[in-house]
């Protein structure tokens, strides 16, 4: 009942991202859906939906996980799994495997943090999001500015500039969790972040140290505006394993336990680029050159047979755009891309493992070592055309390619459930067009939106075989969406509002049942709405949020020989939530005190594509009170779980068993930031 009390109020309200912490209510609503422009896919003027957490929004939620600002953005559901582990979905249910990796463009100052075919499920781990001036998420196909991967949506992390000014925050949880951010702004020419955590882990053996540094800069050179950054990660954790049983997460002795004491993982990764902008002619050119790379080992202790992979690769390029008005009622802007990279996967079988005597699908041993060269070329345009009467039209259309040279180490050919393919290449070419239409008579903006997005394969789609796959069967994926929408402003300004509803259709959908086989070529169909909203209901008290309801669904029949698994036409795919929903209330008590309590709801959700096993969902509750003493000094007391409700971050069924993430527990953190 609570959490349909919850949903409907936050329908009603029409709900949007953290404000806590502004003194007047019309200037902070007026404020909620101010999208950021600099490095961004979108502007305030062009169809499509997209939501931003701005930098008052970050420091605020002090988020020790993406998950926790992201999560407050509608449409998107990422699920925290172990220490800094994660699964996204944008307007998708929560994709694992090689389409959790390419479904959803990860960019750092819009720059792609990976190279295409070199994804990974865990990749919000890398950009520097606790020192960021922004986090842009845009729901849906990206624009022909960035190609594959942006099937589902992007996440753009905007890293602070010289001159939004330095900070230092230091904070304790009460789950042993030590956590430091600072900024030194030296003004008008370079920016440092840094952050340095470490938790104690409230589950056995879940030690957590993670290190982000980040570098922006700012310079006139020649004629040309530069923007330099350096941004890198290191992340050393112990990992926890699933819980296993029927609702075991509810089980507070046992949500603490580790089953997979010896699980971890580490990672590194670098990138480095250059934003570089002049006049040129009746235009402006960007030219922005990048480089990056990463290595990860970690345990799989997700798989039964208890694997170790080594993955890695190193991959630069340049993006390339010219925009210029070439009439009063057109804009055009041309872009070209080009990205090269290289990268490497090996997975080793430490022990022997069977769920029988004789049972030889899991070897011991080189189950894959592989490396994959790969080169992306891509052209894209977009016009802009202004019809008169408040009406524009937006169109675009890329065409990229991709090339993947394959070489492998390991024997060829089939190895218990594991199949090495012999040495190949593997070309493939996208075509993504766009077409939207808005009409803004007023301070209110109506819009239709056409987009498709098309993502190659992962490197680990095409050749991390299964014994029952062929090599060369995996497809291009393509996802076809049309949306409408209504944003403005309203009641003086003290409502802003942004409303959206899309449909999508989904084909050569790739993914991994639950018996742990691959499925090349599978279909779905995605429909639903978002609202979200900022209310000043005083000039001191402020409502916000956003609810999501969607239905999504299979559009294919699939019956695996062991009969574990049935897939039919219309089935509701697993953890696609119908309801998502975030609410806050904040409150400026005094000139010195802000308060605010928000609430995060988690509709029920099927655990497997045969709809056989259900999570309840959840609703959690949380508060934050932050005091300012004299020139910029500010104490601040975050309280999670405020309820001590039990619930899992993630609930699926693997082998026929139910596997949840426990949520975590009723905590606290306590911390100091100075402004400077």
């Amino acid at each position: 009942m609570l959490h349909r009390l919850i949903a409907t109020s936050a329908s009603l309200a029409v709900l949007a991202a953290c404000l806590a912490g502004q003194a007047s209510g019309q200037e902070d609503a007026s404020r909620a859906l101010e999208p950021v422009t600099v490095f961004g896919d979108r502007t305030p003027d062009q169809p499509g939906s997209n939501a931003v957490a701005d930098a008052a929004t970050i420091a605020d939620t002090l988020a020790d996980h993406p998950a926790e600002i992201l999560n407050t953005l509608p449409g998107v559901n990422v699920q925290m799994n172990s220490g800094q582990e994660h699964l996204i979905a944008i307007r998708s249910p929560v994709l694992t495997g090689g389409a959790g990796q390419g479904s959803f463009l990860i960019l750092e100052n819009g720059v792609p943090t990976r190279s295409p075919a070199f994804g990974n499920v865990n990749s919000l781990m890398e950009p520097h999001h606790e020192v960021a001036s922004a986090i842009e998420v845009v729901r849906g196909p990206g624009s022909a500015k960035y190609g594959s991967n942006a099937v589902h949506g992007l996440v753009n992390v905007i890293l602070g500039q010289p001159g939004d000014g330095s900070f230092a925050s230091a904070s304790y949880g009460t789950l042993g969790r030590y956590r430091t951010d600072m900024a030194l702004d030296e003004g008008r020419h370079v920016r440092l972040g840094l952050s340095l955590q470490h938790d104690s882990g409230w589950r056995d053996n879940t030690g957590v140290d993670q290190q982000k540094l980040s570098v922006v800069g700012a310079y006139d050179l020649a004629g040309w505006r530069v923007t330099p950054w350096l941004s890198a990660s290191n992340l050393n954790q112990e990992s926890a394993g699933y819980v296993g049983g029927t609702d075991s997460y509810k089980d507070r002795d046992l949500s603490k336990m580790n089953p997979n004491p010896e699980a971890y993982r580490d990672a590194w990764s670098a990138r480095i680029g250059a934003r570089a902008e002049r006049a040129m002619g009746p235009g402006t050119l960007v030219l922005t050159p990048y480089a990056h790379s990463q290595a990860m080992i970690f345990s799989q202790h997700f798989l039964p047979n208890g694997g170790v992979e080594k993955n890695g690769h190193t991959g630069g390029g340049l993006m390339a755009r010219y925009g210029w008005q070439a009439s009063d009622a057109l804009d055009l802007r041309l872009g070209a891309d080009v990205d090269v990279a290289s990268g490497y996967l090996r997975e080793i079988q430490p022990d022997p493992f069977g769920f029988f005597p004789g049972d030889t699908r899991f070897p011991q041993g080189v189950h894959y070592d592989f490396t994959v060269d790969t080169t992306m070329l891509a052209l894209w345009g977009e016009a802009e055309w202004a019809l008169g009467n408040d009406v524009s039209i937006l169109a675009g259309l890329r065409g990229e390619t991709h090339e993947y040279d394959y070489a492998t180490d390991a024997p060829v050919g089939i190895n218990g459930r594991f199949n090495v393919a012999a040495n190949r290449t593997d070309e493939f070419d996208l075509l993504t067009p766009k077409l939207g239409l808005i009409w803004s008579p007023s301070d209110i903006s109506y819009y239709i939106n056409y987009a498709r997005g098309e993502r190659a394969p992962q490197a680990s789609d095409l050749y991390r075989l299964q014994s029952l796959q062929v090599a060369g069967e995996v497809k291009t994926e393509a996802l076809d969406s049309i949306e409408i929408g209504v944003r403005g402003s309203a009641a003086d300004g003290r409502l802003v509002f942004d409303v959206a509803a899309y449909w999508m259709d989904k084909e050569n959908f790739f993914f991994r049942d639950s018996d742990g086989l691959n499925v090349p070529d599978g279909s779905t169909r995605h429909v639903g709405v978002e609202a979200t909203a900022a209310f000043g209901i005083t000039d001191t008290l402020v409502l916000n949020g956003n609810a999501s309801w969607s239905d999504q669904t299979y559009t294919f029949d699939r019956i695996v020989g062991s009969g574990t698994e049935t897939i039919r036409d219309g089935n509701e795919i697993d953890t696609a939530p119908e309801w998502l929903a975030n609410v806050a209330l904040d409150w400026q008590a005094t000139e010195a005190l802000r308060l605010s309590l928000s609430a995060e709801h988690v509709g029920e959700y099927y655990m497997d594509p045969a709809n056989t096993a259900t999570y309840p969902g959840h609703t959690i509750l949380a508060a934050r009170g932050a005091y300012t003493f004299d020139a910029g000094t500010e104490v601040f007391l975050i309280v999670r779980n405020l309820t001590d409700e039990a619930y899992a971050d993630r609930a699926d069924l693997a082998f026929g068993n139910g596997r949840y993430f426990p949520g975590e527990p009723l905590n606290a953190t306590l911390g100091l930031r100075k402004t400077f």
